[in-house]
């Protein structure tokens, strides 16, 4: 590739042709800020925070530098007085149409837009006070809220729903001065085929949406005498938490996490990890009984919400290839009410069962038909991972002073199988390595082709003299693609693994929001992963079949995997859903 030379704030650098103005700065170690801008996704040049100033051999000009590609011997001003005065400018205009109710916003201390307007000190915020549009709230979702009083129009929600997910259900309704964000027909977004994911959220440099906030219930239930709560943490929390605290991304807080959930009040602590376990023994001798005896295939996982609701709306006709086994969260709350309960002489209607999860379709879940075991709600409040944090950082723990404490028992114990479901491919190796021994008697540990943070992940292997030939997809419109082509003939698989967000559930929909800034140039869904495949590396127990706990509950509840009794318990059902 041709390489040209530039000049960043007089530091000459050699880039690839092509090469934008904002990609040139940084690899000078230059940061020029963005709004719009989410690399391959969003390169639309919308929101102007990118202007630099640039000189071409015909004197100095303004340019989006998100978007406008290097020349040869160009020279880029990065923070010129005119580059700044124009920032501060267009910041300005965009809060003379914004809802500027910082203190009460969820996003307070952690906006993109209150950190550029504090850096280029836009202190008069009315200096283009005017006419604002008002809009309602948005609540019809289950899962999050749309406060379009807040939005800065700047797409990249619209970008993450349509070309990451290829779901596309929100873009620019209207024109000009009266543009918004919504649904086809000013629907409230819970009427549309929305799956729940959250991507929305997470890229969102303001709070116009977010999560719906539950922590003031469970903090209810907590101090309520007559309720026994229990919290499970997924494997991808321990990942992020650490954020929220100013820690760096990849820092493993398992230790610290369980010891703050024990001062805010819960009564036991247990881990999401166990019933993931859990979840491979039902899923695995599901995926054997189908292959002996030639069941519906692929088998298709069936762990993460925002794909199964995607799966009922795009391919209702795949539903019989999803795996009825319940979700993690789902499996331990019916577990724990059922089991747990018996063991412990504990009403299952005493128990209130809270989840931390980097999902925000986990919140949609909860509430869908045939998951009840008990009689009751398997799971009965879902908290994000950024509302743990909030929730600990209300409380007034330190959570970086805590001391490192371990889970509860017996739903608290795992192995390394259960910690990777949060990764994409996760779910996969894990199921392998127990199938595998199912069928063959034999340990594998490592399946290194399922790894990684490609969309599309596809292997072959010979177990027992059957070619088994798996596929992974992360991200739905990487999950649409994957099927389509099994649809068509084009590809035959027997074991499909799908997470609806891109890297799994490290970059799940409730994780810690993190600046497109470092979005762009850091690869998040990595540095989540390679903490749960170092804590499986560190781990005694590797596979889901060897878990004590696990043996214990189906010694003394469940009989075997697939029994009539697990059936009830653990698994479920889905609907054909329209597209809305």
């Amino acid at each position: 590739m041709e390489n040209i030379t530039v000049k960043v704030n007089g530091v000459e650098i050699s880039v690839p042709k092509g090469t934008t103005v904002l990609e040139a700065a940084h690899q000078a170690g230059f940061e020029i800020p963005t709004l719009c801008y989410m690399k391959e996704i969003n390169e639309i040049g919308a929101c102007r925070i990118c202007i630099t100033e640039v000189n071409e051999g015909r004197g100095f000009r303004l340019v989006a530098g998100c978007v406008y590609p290097c020349s040869d011997k160009m020279e880029i001003l990065t923070a010129s007085p005119k580059v700044i005065e124009s920032r501060k400018k267009t910041l300005e205009l965009i809060l003379s149409t914004h809802d500027r109710k910082c203190l009460s916003c969820v996003r307070s201390g952690n906006c993109e837009l209150q950190k550029l307007c504090k850096d280029y000190g836009v202190e008069d915020a009315s200096t283009y006070d005017g006419y604002r549009n008002e809009y309602e709230i948005d609540n019809s979702a289950a899962h999050m809220y749309r406060d379009n009083n807040k939005c800065i129009l700047c797409r990249r929600c619209v970008a993450v729903c349509s070309k990451t997910q290829g779901i596309g259900v929100i873009g620019a309704n209207e024109r000009g001065f009266k543009t918004f964000i919504g649904s086809a027909f000013e629907m409230g977004l819970g009427e549309t085929s929305c799956v729940s994911c959250g991507q929305c959220i997470a890229v969102c440099p303001v709070g116009a949406i977010s999560e719906k906030d539950y922590v003031k219930d469970v903090l209810a239930a907590i101090a309520d005498p007559e309720k026994t709560v229990l919290v499970q943490t997924a494997p991808a929390v321990r990942a992020g938490l650490g954020e929220c605290f100013g820690l760096p991304i990849g820092t493993n807080v398992e230790g610290k996490m369980v010891s703050a959930l024990k001062k805010l009040g819960f009564d036991k602590v247990f881990d999401t990890d166990f019933s993931a376990d859990l979840t491979i023994m039902e899923e695995a001798a599901e995926f054997v009984d189908r292959l002996k005896n030639g069941g519906k295939l692929p088998l298709i996982t069936s762990c993460s919400p925002g794909w199964v609701k995607f799966c009922e709306h795009y391919f209702p006709d795949m539903i019989e290839n999803l795996s009825s086994c319940k979700s993690p969260q789902q499996m331990f709350g019916a577990a724990a009410k059922t089991y747990y309960a018996e063991k412990m002489g504990l009403d299952p209607k005493n128990i209130v069962m809270v989840s931390v999860m980097p999902c925000t379709a986990k919140k949609f879940e909860i509430g869908r038909d045939d998951q009840s075991a008990a009689g009751v709600p398997d799971v009965d409040y879902v908290l994000t991972t950024r509302e743990l944090g909030r929730m600990i950082e209300r409380a007034g723990i330190n959570f970086l002073g805590l001391a490192d404490e371990q889970f509860d028992e017996p739903l608290g114990i795992s192995t390394g199988a259960g910690t990777i479901f949060g990764a994409t491919g996760g779910v996969m190796e894990a199921a392998l390595r127990t199938a595998v021994h199912t069928l063959t008697g034999e340990n594998p540990i490592d399946f290194p082709e399922v790894r990684g943070t490609e969309g599309i992940k596809e292997a072959e292997y010979d177990v027992a003299g059957t070619k088994v030939k798996v596929a992974v997809a992360s991200g739905l419109a990487n999950a649409r693609e994957l099927l389509e082509r099994v649809q068509k003939g084009e590809a035959d698989y027997q074991f499909i693994e799908i997470m609806a967000c891109p890297g799994g559930c490290v970059n799940g929909g409730g994780q810690p929001q993190v600046p497109m800034g470092i979005r762009n140039f850091v690869d998040i869904r990595e540095k989540r992963a390679k903490v749960l495949y170092d804590i499986d590396a560190a781990m005694p127990l590797r596979q889901s079949h060897e878990n004590p706990a696990i043996k214990a509950i189906y010694d003394e509840y469940f009989g075997q995997p697939g029994s009539h009794k697990a059936h009830e318990v653990l698994h479920t059902s889905y609907v054909k859903r329209s597209v809305n």
